[in-house]
């Protein structure tokens, strides 16, 4: 037999099921989802503490690899301590007063409201004074972290090594002022930092369009790229690694895809590595011998918009990936390579990029002199694989939407036209495109791409 608890109105207003008010019952059902939802997330925070799967990954900031970012953790480890335990003593009084004086009966409902006073001076101005206390333990350290992250220790600077980091829509350029190319100026690279390990490295940050803003999470915080503003940060890698970079400010249409990479290696191989970086593009010779038995041609099928473009083989061993890049690849075909290079004139490429040693001296786009050496292309956001390269040549605006390859390169004169020209009346591409890459085109320009070690 189904019973039927007896529903009360009561004077207030309230609705009285069987010996509980709504609002309790409410409260209750709340109060047990809450319960439920904590104990369902205690496997997530048990595992995770245990072996840190859940605070490890290639832009995590509590996996630090550096002083600096060694520092904002600090600071943040002690601002978390004072909140949490402020937080632990409020939440309790209030849990312990909302236990004690609750409403038991029915008739409490109706009890008389007891006199507001003032309340007591004393507890009034001890929480004022542990509040300031609060708030000096966490501004020690964060003066102390803002003092010690502004830049370079003094006993360091002798030792400093100096990049600038450039900005733009939606790639990362890199100057070595202190590597100085007979007749070519200073060092250039595009989307992949290197740098010495166990060494500071003074960044000296610019923009040469909007906004953007540079950041490390494992060894330095963010810091703003400012127009007309020169900037800088510091940073040093405790050991050579390889590191994930990221501009964190809003910055257009591929702000989310507009990465880069930091690796850091030990003095002997960062100065083999400037070395060669200084040497011009490297060129294979249309007779040359193969390296190796003729690699088989690769498959190609588009994947599409918002595909991944890094395989589980790279996420596992990144920094042994960009080692084996700076080998050159077995079966090279060296006619292909020199139709690619043809391939590379012929569609204009050479009004953007630089080629040291070969045609082009663009400077609106990336530096490709050794661009077959590195592990990423498309502002880091694709591993430099055969596949991937195919398909940031033969759809660009597919890979990163926006992209200056695609659209165009803004001029004081003009628009220099990418892929497509953009009709100055609607601001949008014409039908006909003005570069077209055909599947046999991008192969060939992929083969000479991949030979710039």
């Amino acid at each position: 037999m189904v019973q039927y608890l007896p529903v009360t109105r009561l004077t207030n207003g309230t609705y009285l099921l069987g010996q509980m008010t709504l609002p309790s019952i409410f409260r209750s059902l709340k109060t047990r989802a809450l319960s439920c939802a904590a104990v369902a997330a205690m496997p997530l925070f048990l595992g995770g503490w245990g072996n840190w799967n859940w605070l490890t990954g290639p832009q995590s900031t509590f996996d630090t690899k550096g002083p600096v970012a060694e520092s904002q953790l600090d600071v943040f480890y002690v601002t978390l301590w004072v909140t949490g335990i402020t937080f632990v003593i409020v939440a309790g009084i209030l849990a312990y007063a909302t236990f004690k004086f609750r409403a038991r009966k029915t008739d409490d409902l109706k009890a008389v409201i007891p006199h507001q006073g003032h309340g007591n001076p004393l507890i009034e101005l001890g929480l004022i004074g542990l509040s300031v206390l609060a708030l000096v333990f966490i501004a020690v350290p964060t003066l102390r972290a803002i003092w010690y992250t502004y830049d370079v220790p003094a006993e360091e600077k002798a030792s400093a090594y100096e990049v600038n980091a450039i900005g733009l829509q939606w790639w990362f350029k890199f100057e070595y002022p202190a590597e100085q190319i007979d007749g070519a100026g200073t060092l250039v690279t595009g989307n992949e930092l290197v740098i010495p390990a166990g060494r500071p490295v003074r960044i000296n940050l610019r923009t040469s369009d909007v906004i953007h803003s540079f950041w490390v999470p494992k060894l330095a915080g963010k810091v703003d790229m400012i127009p007309n503003r020169g900037n800088h940060l510091w940073l040093k890698a405790d050991e050579p690694g390889y590191f994930w970079g990221q501009c964190a400010e809003y910055c257009g249409e591929s702000h989310a895809v507009m990465r880069f990479r930091v690796i850091a290696l030990n003095e002997t191989d960062f100065a083999a590595w400037v070395a060669h970086q200084k040497t011009p593009a490297r060129t294979v010779a249309p007779y040359s011998v193969l390296n190796g038995a003729p690699a088989a041609p690769y498959e190609f099928n588009n994947p599409g918009r918002n595909a991944p473009g890094y395989s589980a083989d790279f996420d596992k061993a990144p920094f042994a990936a960009w080692q084996a890049k700076q080998e050159i690849d077995a079966g090279e075909d060296p006619a292909l390579i020199a139709q690619g290079r043809q391939i590379f004139q012929q569609k204009t490429c050479t009004s953007c990029h630089a080629v040291r040693g070969h045609e082009g001296a663009g400077v609106t786009a990336p530096d490709l002199t050794h661009i077959g050496s590195r592990t990423t292309i498309a502002a880091g956001l694709l591993e430099n694989t055969k596949q991937n390269l195919h398909r940031w040549i033969a759809h660009p605006n597919e890979v990163k939407p926006g992209n200056k390859m695609y659209v165009g390169v803004p001029l004081q004169s003009g628009v220099m036209a990418g892929y497509v020209k953009i009709d100055p009346a609607t601001g949008k591409p014409e039908e006909t495109p003005h570069i077209t890459v055909s599947d046999a085109e991008a192969r060939a320009l992929v083969a000479y791409l991949h030979s710039l070690k």
